[in-house]
């Protein structure tokens, strides 16, 4: 078996593993990345929008401050987030955005001069100052008081992936792609790298490791309608999971977008109704603002989701063969605006629809997009459980989204939390030796060449291909947007049919190298595993909190769940074993109302000590945003 030797192993070369290990390469430390795909293939360059950061340039963004960021993120995680992460995050973001400019991003930029914008599907007048002209321009996202989302056209993800990419060339990041990790090699206390397939030809090969970093997204995929790539299986979380000992946080916490294409489930940005395009029904009525008089299309994405699925409810969606689904209009930000700062969402529109944006509605309707939860970390970005083990983007719950996060948001966590991770990775490595232990890697190898060996040489009668969709339609049937007690345990009760079932696979064909059918077949049952912890979860918490909505329980109870989920999986169980913790160690902001959503809220006698800022805290912070500049 091949073994290879690295200080940082970024399991993940999507923007946050990019960024994480750019930032230990600069420091002198050889960095290695693991893909299932080329880099730049990442699902990283599917995200469109833009990244939320303070800068306040464009005159529709003046007044703007990290401290406006900082509420909004903790409204719209509908106080489910940990405070002291999402003001490390608001107070950071607008370093980082100047930063990836000066490394090649090409936002788009204020232009001094009268400018004519929409809001709402009406346009209005404004004037950008001459002093701010060439800065980075912002445009509106939901749940934000200012316009703050950087962008680069509708092609965001791409343009700052292209970038670290390049930088990971510069600073001579290994990149070891069309591998997929299977297990973590860890003694119980240190994690130590990671057991990885080659995809090409089967291999196992083992990678040593001082620090491990999971960066593999999110795990969208255990939905059937969702905008995720098929990548995006979850085989980071999967692999923290199966340790027993680290624990995957707020599994339940799962977002829906609004404007999922019909039939395709392929994302148009929230950028559109950001510019001012407008959501329609069958009878092309605008019925945002009937829900949301203030926030219309521009309330959080959890909140539009609902609004939207409960106008098709009441016979106000517009009847397909795929479904009802309700209408996208940004006919009227015209031709140029669509083919330029909208020019993505004209391409898939025209390409994979049918349908030219620029003279016709676009079908839309809610769809699995995001995920919250992922493996639990402390604000520095280790893992809980493992020493040596980090994680950052979505594959994290280092937890500044809570049960919602805002549009914009999550983009520009790869890359601030990936500098902010990278930073302590570094401060790790430079003060952490490790005993590369052969028996931890038998150990690993042993597990994974057995699970390969049984699957090969297995007679078992279960297709891999039937439990993923079996699993897929059991999520989008029982654990979607609203949600119930009946539903949930009917979810948990099936879920734990196919864990046991998922024990019998067989596979159809026999390669071992380039043979999709066995990566899946070794990824199913940890799929389902995450998928009864997203529904176990959801059937214990017995609130409505973000995008969390139970019908049964439709208040927001602070007094008995103003608290994270923890998941563990222990050998041999066929449900997770749940724990939770604080929220957040201390509320800068206090729980109260949103401002959006509406909803009855049970609230909690929290203790006044934790009510305010330690003082520690906020000068180790400041400090932390220092250091980036």
């Amino acid at each position: 078996m091949q073994i290879f030797y690295t200080d940082l192993l970024c399991i993940g070369a999507g923007l946050a593993g990019e960024r994480v290990a750019v930032e230990a390469a600069k420091a002198g430390f050889d960095a290695t990345c693991l893909s299932i795909v080329p880099p730049r293939r990442s699902h990283s360059s599917a995200a469109q929008g833009g990244m939320q950061a303070a800068l306040g340039n464009c005159v529709m963004g003046e007044g703007d401050s990290p401290d406006i960021h900082f509420e909004d993120t903790v409204k719209g995680s509908d106080w489910g987030c940990d405070q002291e992460v999402a003001r490390i995050f608001a107070d950071t973001a607008p370093i980082v955005m100047r930063e990836v400019a000066h490394w090649g991003v090409p936002w788009n930029r204020v232009e001094h001069g009268p400018a004519t914008y929409y809001k709402g599907g009406k346009p209005f007048e404004a004037a950008e100052s001459k002093e701010k002209h060439g800065l980075i321009h912002a445009r509106a996202f939901g749940g934000t008081a200012k316009w703050r989302t950087c962008y680069t056209a509708d092609g965001t993800g791409r343009s700052v992936l292209n970038t670290l990419d390049s930088m990971c060339l510069r600073y001579n990041v290994n990149i070891h792609d069309r591998t997929q990790a299977e297990a973590l090699i860890h003694d119980g206390e240190n994690c130590i790298g990671a057991i990885v397939r080659c995809l090409r030809t089967g291999e196992l090969m083992a990678y040593f490791a001082t620090a491990t970093l999971i960066a593999t997204g999110g795990y969208g995929r255990i939905y059937k309608a969702t905008t995720n790539a098929v990548i995006c299986d979850g085989g980071g979380q999967i692999a923290a999971l199966d340790t027993g000992i680290v624990p995957l946080g707020n599994m339940e916490a799962i977002q829906f977008h609004p404007t999922g294409t019909v039939p395709t489930d392929i994302l148009v940005t929230e950028g559109c109704r950001g510019d001012g395009g407008t959501l329609l029904d069958v009878n092309e009525y605008r019925f945002m603002p009937d829900y949301e008089p203030e926030k219309a299309e521009l309330a959080s994405r959890d909140v539009v989701s609902r609004r939207m699925q409960e106008h098709m409810a009441k016979g106000h969606g517009v009847k397909s063969p795929y479904g009802d689904h309700l209408w996208l209009d940004i006919r009227h930000l015209g031709e140029k605006h669509i083919t330029t700062k909208l020019r993505e969402v004209y391409d898939i529109c025209t390409s994979f629809l049918g349908v030219n944006p620029i003279s016709d509605l676009i079908p839309v309707r809610p769809t699995q997009h995001y995920s919250m939860g992922g493996v639990r970390t402390n604000k520095d970005g280790a893992a809980y459980g493992l020493s040596g083990l980090f994680s950052a983007g979505e594959a994290a719950c280092w937890d500044m989204h809570g049960f919602n996060r805002l549009g914009g948001n999550s983009l520009a966590e790869t890359v601030v939390a990936g500098r902010y991770v990278g930073k302590k990775v570094v401060e790790f490595l430079k003060g952490h030796s490790v005993d590369f232990k052969q028996s931890a890697l038998r150990d690993a190898h042993a597990k994974i060449e057995e699970r390969i060996k049984r699957l090969s040489g297995s007679s078992g009668k279960e297709s891999a291909i039937v439990l993923r969709d079996e699993m897929q339609d059991i999520m989008m049937d029982y654990v979607g947007i609203f949600r119930n007690g009946k539903d949930l345990q009917t979810a948990v009760d099936k879920l734990e049919e196919l864990h046991a079932r998922s024990m019998n696979i067989g596979l159809q064909g026999k390669a071992i190298g380039f043979n999709p059918e066995i990566s899946l077949a070794l990824r199913i049952p940890g799929m389902i595993k995450l998928a009864q912890c997203t529904a176990f979860g959801a059937l214990q918490r017995t609130e409505s909190r973000g995008a969390h909505t139970r019908e049964d329980h439709p208040e927001r109870n602070d007094k008995d769940w103003l608290n994270r989920t923890l998941a563990y999986w222990k050998d041999g169980d066929s449900l997770p074993t749940l724990k939770y913790e604080d929220a957040s160690p201390y509320f800068e902001i206090p729980p109260g109302e949103r401002g959006y959503g509406g909803g009855k809220i049970i609230h909690a006698d929290i203790p006044a000590e934790k009510l305010h800022v330690p003082e520690s805290n906020a000068s180790d912070n400041a400090a932390s945003a220092e250091d980036t500049k």
